[in-house]
């Protein structure tokens, strides 16, 4: 879990490119608003001769980074993050200068274990099963997942516009014609 409680994915927008016609997005850009105000974003590239997969979470007082790609330092947590001032608390000239102040410390990057990734999901699966309980990643989840993929998906038929989250909406395939859109059929 990334997200803090209560804070949910609102809407998507993607764009994307198909810059030697393969009949998709073969670059894309997908930005999340959130209902805490603030943003996520992620940008794929099937085309780039080099594989980055790093997830980049900042909070206002830490930065988690995690690079699938580099084993001997996957994990890197910033102790760096903005502290706003009290308004209230400078005086008139200050204020206008000095709201926001930046803070540096250490850079923490733990040893983690080694593992396979599709054999620990297979293994957490079996415990939950064995246990009798519900698994850590369930099919909400997939389901949450899925939703946000066909807005993404609708998004990117429509130029990136913006996709609402809250109502379910069905996916409609980029295969189909305008008409057949809305329509509703194939």
């Amino acid at each position: 879990v990334i997200l803090p409680e209560g804070v949910v994915p609102e809407s998507v927008a993607a764009h994307g490119a198909d810059p030697i016609g393969a009949g998709r997005a073969c670059v894309a850009y997908l930005a999340m608003r959130l209902s805490s105000g603030a943003i996520a974003h992620s940008h794929v590239n099937w085309l780039s001769p080099t594989k980055v997969r790093t997830t980049i979470v900042g909070g206002s007082r830490r930065t988690l980074i995690w690079d699938d790609l580099n084993p001997s330092q996957r994990l890197s947590l910033y102790d760096r993050g903005v502290e706003l001032a009290d308004a209230a608390s400078l005086a008139t000239e200050t204020r206008q200068n000095v709201m926001i102040s930046y803070r540096t410390g250490d850079m923490v990057a733990p040893a983690l274990r080694e593992r396979e990734a599709l054999a620990e999901v297979m293994a957490e699966w079996a415990a939950a099963i064995n246990e009798r309980r519900a698994p850590l990643t369930s099919g909400d989840a997939g389901l949450r997942i899925l939703t946000v993929l066909e807005a993404a998906s609708r998004s990117l038929t429509q130029q990136g516009a913006v996709q609402p989250l809250t109502a379910a909406q069905p996916f409609v395939p980029a295969q189909q014609t305008p008409a057949q859109r809305l329509a509703g059929t194939r």
